[in-house]
């Protein structure tokens, strides 16, 4: 406690000592506040203009052209604009849009106000909506206006353009590509043409060349295994002719057995038993054995003449009338006939096409690899000049679509108004600057005068500087002197300050009220 009591004194006793050298505080104040109000009201007027515009990068469109035209990102498009809006060829764009190149006189002048547009053009956007406001200042309200305006149609337009510029960009880029393309798809179909047109007669139709080898070979072995089935069936035909010939008027049949079989063979088989039967019992004189032996013997005669006219009529002419059945066999066999000639002809077509590409199997693989090799470049070529003419056809959807319907919409929410109040200087808070400083300074000299040069205000502080003990205090003679002369300085310091006072307060009542005192004479 007694620590602060201490500290409190010692703040009191330099109050005291800054209030003693207050001519300090009258003085510093005169020189420096009138002075600092004269350099403030000369300022001149900052006047600015401002505008605010909304870009809707929202299109109906879109959803409809998706995967059928090319498309951008809008918002991209718009922050890359925003971001570029202020370079150095858009901001001596601004320059001469706005006349105010007509201010400077060279190159180096030109820089300059390029540089100080560069700076003092603010382009801010607010917060996630892709709302955007332009600002400038300027000492003339219509250089203000103009160069906000400026700078306003320069980012609609610019953003506009670019995307127009860029869709003609990429069609003239498509164009001379589908051009370049075209020739040397036309150069491509010509080398395959002449190619075609100088092994015509050694390229296969279609295929390569061992795969129309096998492919004939595996016909070849089709077309002899077809000639043994037809050669087969015809002798099955054939063989059925002989049968039904023979039995039609004899009846000696072979049935596809050696011995030829005749209607007497049974009765001939039951005499020869007889007769054995009869030999065991009698003697060949007997009359039943010799009656017997002569039957056999007639029998076998027939027998034998039978056959012998049944080999004669296979030998004889075989124009005699058929039955049906046997016409119908004969015809059949023909056809069959017919068809193993005509397979036996193809046999020997296929053998000549065989050994023709047998002749050729060390020059028909490199025709067919310089045949793929362009083959292959013919469809690479084809293939891209397709896919340029399809881009192509998305490049123009693209532009019709941005004729019809724009993808950015910019809406002026706030235009550039011409300003009728400057917005700065801020004279009001450069007066009260002025005013603390210059008070400020007094306070302060007159502070540091009291401590170089001390006054004692109190007794006590006759302590801090002498080892002599305080008896008592006596008062000065001509007190009421001194006191009418401490009367007369507070009365003059009143006043000195209180005139620097009015003065601020008349700046800024002048200020708020926004009245010319000076009338143009600063």
């Amino acid at each position: 406690m007694q620590d602060l009591q201490q500290t409190l004194t010692q703040i009191l006793d330099y109050v005291k000592g800054v209030w003693i050298k207050k001519r300090y505080v009258i003085i510093f104040s005169w020189l420096l506040c009138p002075i600092g109000f004269l350099y403030v009201a000369s300022l001149p007027d900052i006047y600015s203009s401002k505008a605010q515009v909304f870009v809707d990068t929202r299109s109906v469109l879109q959803p409809l052209l998706k995967g059928l035209a090319i498309q951008t990102n809008p918002d991209q498009e718009i922050q890359m604009m925003a971001k570029t809006l202020l370079s150095r060829s858009n901001v001596e764009k601004i320059a001469r849009e706005s006349d105010l190149d007509i201010t400077t006189q060279n190159e180096d002048q030109f820089d300059d106000l390029v540089n100080r547009l560069s700076s003092n053009i603010k382009l801010t956007k607010t917060g996630r909506d892709n709302i955007y406001n332009i600002s400038y200042s300027n000492q003339s309200p219509n250089t203000a206006q103009r160069v906000v305006q400026e700078t306003l149609d320069l980012f609609v337009e610019g953003a506009l353009g670019n995307n127009r510029k860029d869709t003609d960009t990429a069609g003239r880029f498509l164009d001379e590509q589908i051009a370049e393309y075209e020739s040397r798809l036309s150069e491509a179909e010509q080398r395959l043409a002449n190619f075609k047109r100088q092994y015509n007669d050694i390229l296969p139709l279609a295929g390569t060349y061992y795969s129309n080898l096998q492919t004939l070979n595996n016909e070849l072995e089709a077309t002899r295994l077809q000639i043994k089935q037809t050669q087969q069936q015809v002798d099955s035909l054939n063989k059925q002719i002989g049968n039904v010939k023979r039995s039609d008027s004899f009846s000696v049949t072979n049935q596809d057995e050696p011995v030829l079989q005749t209607r007497y063979d049974a009765r001939i088989k039951s005499l020869e038993e007889t007769l054995d039967n009869l030999s065991l019992r009698f003697t060949d004189l007997h009359p039943d054995v010799i009656e017997t032996k002569a039957l056999l013997e007639s029998l076998e005669s027939s027998r034998d003449k039978e056959i012998e006219a049944f080999l004669n009529a296979d030998s004889e002419d075989t124009s005699q009338p058929l039955s049906e059945l046997n016409r119908e066999i004969k015809l059949e066999a023909s056809r069959l006939e017919s068809q193993i000639a005509s397979l036996r002809v193809k046999d020997s077509d296929l053998q000549r096409k065989i050994a023709e590409l047998e002749s050729k199997v060390d020059l028909i693989p490199q025709i067919e690899a310089e045949s793929s090799a362009l083959n292959r470049d013919y469809d690479v070529t084809q293939r891209k000049y397709e896919e340029l003419l399809s881009r192509k056809e998305s490049a123009d959807l693209s532009r019709r679509a941005d004729v019809s319907a724009e993808d950015l919409q910019f809406r002026i929410i706030e235009p550039p108004l011409l300003p009728k109040r400057p917005s700065g200087p801020n004279r009001i808070i450069f007066y009260t600057v002025v005013l603390i400083i210059g008070f400020g300074v007094g306070i302060g000299v007159a502070f540091l005068i009291s401590q170089l040069n001390p006054i004692l205000i109190r007794p006590k502080q006759l302590l801090n500087v002498s080892d002599y003990p305080i008896w008592g205090t006596v008062t000065h003679l001509n007190i009421e002197q001194i006191n009418k002369k401490n009367r007369l300085r507070l009365l003059v310091f009143l006043l000195s300050s209180g005139t620097v006072l009015a003065m601020y307060g008349s700046l800024v009542a002048a200020e708020i009220m926004n009245i010319d005192l000076f009338g143009g004479l600063l």
